[in-house]
């Protein structure tokens, strides 16, 4: 049997046997095709995300000269002229063809999402958690679309970790589970789901004080480095834990069966909130007929999503959105009669504006800055691999930021020093002291490093950070950096420094 494995060295078997995939680049081509998930990938994606930047003019001839080779290595007994059935040719590009049990991160994946009794998700995770060896796809770490597959995941490891614990719990195994569950905590110390499950497991293992004292820790930690109290749900367990509240009980005997939700209050992550909504009626708004055509082309074969409509220019999305109330518009920023960030505004202006998500041809459009601002959920990139658009809709689905806190950064940052009329109120009453921490916030130092900066202590910066967000009337840190660019305070050139 045919077998891949990324999930630690990247690695071809044949009935255990260890093939020879040549050298990174010629590998790099497997792992990508392994990486979209039995999808196709046409070629000239592969030539940018190989190299890229700065693509060889040979580059068509020595991707097919990987892939003859490749097919030789994993199919040894194929005749010339017989047609390859592992790494196929589907036009415009290939595909690689294997069932979910041949490779190692499809298995873990599919362990992941599928749900069942305590007994047998303790089993199936632990099962699947044993299949890693490793950092995955670490060979490739120079390729952004490797990095952004690791990044994904090593979350879905971390998800893995959770379910397995909170099936641990309905069975009764609270003493075996923390030390584990405190090492995972410290690992990930702004997960709250960490945090409650050790605070549950400690709890039930009859050690009320060091519960208590978890989720103290956690408190901490989240106003340290976010400016952050609690959730809801971790306040709720403390309440209960304070209250001694009977659920809270260690269970008299193992669950028979498990509800898609546990019991307790909790908090959830994008996948299991987005796996926990009913399927997505998304309308499709873009001036070029290809582009529409390979959106729906995308989305046709995700399931839960539902195209319910679809749209040209920024007036016709208006019209198609109020006829077909749908729960997302996908939609492109520059297009005639009616731009796209027009159309929005007036989209979530409605009483029930269903999410709208951006897409653009560049990351530096100057239209971003202002889409956000408007109240989008985010942008993705149209160059953006198939998976890539699957997960940023998923996420904004869920609930969640469409763009990661970095990009964000970077994106508000290209567009500093162009003061916004509509921007939060100046930065009057503000002493020096106070500008001085601002603009170290906006760097995105943390509150050690600005503490080690000001030779001050960290907790004194932590209590600076909240009076300055109560007196801007802000809610959190991300606001905070966004009001130090808008007013001038930083500027691109500072970043970083």
């Amino acid at each position: 049997m045919l077998t891949f494995r990324a999930l630690g060295p990247f690695q071809a078997r044949h009935n255990g046997t260890l093939l020879d995939l040549g050298g990174q680049r010629q590998m790099a081509v497997l792992a990508r095709l392994l990486v979209a998930g039995g999808r196709a990938v046409p070629v000239a994606m592969l030539i940018d995300e190989l190299w890229p930047g700065e693509p060889p003019a040979q580059a068509l001839s020595t991707i097919q000269g990987y892939v003859s080779r490749l097919r030789r290595a994993l199919e040894p007994g194929r005749a010339p002229r017989e047609e390859a059935e592992v790494l196929v040719s589907a036009p415009p590009g290939y595909a690689l063809r294997a069932s979910a049990d041949q490779v190692d991160t499809w298995t873990f994946e599919n362990a992941v999402k599928t749900g069942g009794e305590p007994a047998e998700v303790w089993d199936r995770l632990e099962a699947a958690l044993a299949l890693w060896r490793g950092p995955a796809l670490a060979e490739f770490s120079d390729l952004p679309w490797a990095v952004t597959e690791a990044g994904r995941l090593e979350e879905l490891r971390l998800i893995a970790v959770e379910r397995r614990a909170d099936a641990g719990l309905l069975l009764g195994h609270s003493g075996a589970l923390v030390a584990d569950l405190e090492a995972h905590a410290s690992a990930h110390p702004l997960r709250e789901e960490a945090w409650r499950l050790l605070a549950l497991a400690l709890y039930r293992n009859g050690r009320q004080g060091d519960a208590l004292g978890a989720l103290r820790r956690a408190r901490g930690m989240l106003r340290d480095e976010l400016g952050l109290d609690l959730g809801a749900a971790l306040q709720r367990l403390e309440s209960d834990m304070l209250a001694q509240a009977v659920h809270l009980d260690p269970p008299a005997e193992p669950v028979a069966t498990r509800a898609a939700e546990p019991a307790a209050p909790r908090a959830t992550t994008t996948e299991e909130r987005a796996r926990a909504l009913p399927g997505l009626r998304i309308v499709v708004v873009d001036d070029q007929a290809l582009v529409r055509t390979g959106l729906r082309v995308v989305l046709d074969s995700e399931p839960g999503f539902e195209i319910v409509g679809e749209a040209e220019n920024g007036e016709q999305a208006i019209a198609v959105v109020r006829e077909t109330a749908p729960d997302l518009v996908l939609m492109d920023i520059q297009m005639p009669r009616l731009d796209g960030l027009t159309a929005a505004r007036r989209i979530l202006a409605d009483e029930t504006p269903p999410k709208v998500v951006m897409m653009t041809t560049f990351g530096t459009d100057d239209n971003l800055y202002a889409a956000l601002r408007a109240g989008v959920s985010g942008f993705v990139l149209k160059t953006s691999a198939p998976e890539q658009l699957i997960t940023a809709i998923r996420a904004a689905q869920a609930g969640d930021a469409l763009i990661d806190p970095a990009v964000t950064t970077r994106l508000i940052a290209a567009f500093a020093g162009r003061t916004n009329p509509s921007a939060p109120p100046g930065l009057a009453g503000l002493g020096d002291a106070d500008l001085d921490l601002m603009k170290l916030v906006a760097r995105g130092l943390t509150n050690r490093q600005i503490a080690a900066t000001l030779a001050v202590s960290e907790h004194s910066v932590s209590q600076s950070v909240v009076k300055l967000l109560d007196h801007l009337g802000l809610f959190d840190r991300a606001q905070l950096v966004v009001t130090a660019y808008e007013s001038g305070l930083v500027n691109p050139g500072d970043v970083g420094r």
